[in-house]
């Protein structure tokens, strides 16, 4: 664990100390290597947890979980089309023709085993991640706006002072957070990033990372840049389809996963994008817990696997990166290619 830490301080320090030097030729194959320096990122905030790369801030609290996950796509704002009809309340209703994105992961993982139950009530999520959860991980499916909050509950003069009622307005919130706090896995797809805007542990959570815009909905291509148990099997480069979210703040302390090739898009005239570092999953361990995110996931046809382009590679990254956040594999490696790189920058 020293060892870890001390690498990290020296790793860093030299990043910051070369940058000059070293700006034309960093390499990204350790998938920590952004130019923290860059006026573009935002600083690195104190969200007042144990958050990073560093498994001590791993721990685990509850020790009979089962092989399931949560699967959690209530939308609070603008739904996207993947997401099909707004569900019933409960868990596990009827999911319809239209509800492909949630179907695919519930298929996806009952393939490799893994039990997945899904919801878009508040209620029931917090029910469900209350204390002594037995899920090893949650995933927020394209969630949109103040998802966690208890909507139409209390909303009269009268009500919304009455202490006396049991209306726990943001219970979601406060489960998620003592879900992460005994050892839970987070999972964020795509619009995971447009959600909880004004929770700063929410965006701690997500890297000290949020949406800020993003371009049409267009070809590129992804680029590993980290060996980990989420990107195994994966070609250096694919294609894919997406808007591509431009990010602000820009994500610290996380080992990133994926990155597109920023040259070849067509971003919003009202951000620079992130150039040729421009990030699009990343993992982290956070107040207790696991998180692993990606930005991808846009297009309804993703479920279609093989069928979209880049869908098989796809669905490969959010099972592999779903099995890592469960702990059902080794999650967030240190990458041995950070070891070189730091000699790289002392030469």
């Amino acid at each position: 664990m020293a060892f870890a830490l001390a690498l990290s301080g020296s790793f860093f320090g030299t990043a910051w100390a070369d940058r000059d030097n070293d700006r034309g030729r960093l390499d990204t194959s350790s998938g920590l290597t952004p130019d923290m320096n860059d006026p573009d990122i935002a600083g690195d905030p104190d969200y007042g947890v144990c958050r990073g790369t560093n498994p001590k801030c791993y721990h685990n609290w509850v020790h009979d979980r089962q092989n399931r996950v949560l699967i959690y796509s209530r939308n609070a704002g603008p739904r996207h089309a993947n997401l099909g009809t707004a569900l019933a309340p409960g868990l596990n209703p009827v999911l319809g023709p239209n509800n492909v994105a949630q179907q695919a992961i519930v298929n996806w993982m009952a393939e490799v085993g893994v039990q997945a139950n899904w919801t878009e009530d508040v209620n029931t999520l917090a029910g469900q991640l209350g204390p002594g959860s037995s899920y090893k991980a949650v995933i927020f499916l394209s969630p949109t706006r103040d998802t966690l909050w208890k909507h139409g509950t209390a909303v009269s003069p009268t009500s919304a002072v009455n202490t006396t009622t049991n209306a726990h307005l943001d219970a979601g919130k406060t489960a998620l957070r003592q879900f992460m706090r005994s050892g839970g896995g987070f999972v964020g797809i795509h619009n995971a990033f447009g959600t909880e805007y004004n929770w700063p542990y929410y965006e701690g959570l997500l890297g000290n990372a949020n949406y800020y815009n993003h371009g049409a909905n267009q070809d590129g291509t992804v680029r590993v840049v980290a060996n980990d148990p989420s990107t195994v099997g994966l070609p250096a480069e694919w294609p894919f389809r997406d808007e591509w979210y431009n990010l602000r703040p820009f994500p610290t302390k996380v080992k990133f996963l994926l990155t597109v090739d920023a040259s070849q898009l067509s971003l919003s005239n009202d951000h620079p994008g992130h150039g040729k570092f421009h990030p699009v999953a990343w993992c982290q361990y956070y107040d207790g817990g696991r998180v692993w995110v990606t930005t991808l996931g846009h297009d309804p046809q993703f479920a279609q696997g093989a069928g979209f382009p880049g869908g098989a590679e796809f669905k490969k990254l959010v099972v592999q990166g779903i099995l890592s956040a469960m702990g059902n594999t080794e999650f967030c490696t240190h990458d041995h290619r950070q070891h070189h790189h730091e000699h790289d920058h002392r030469r």
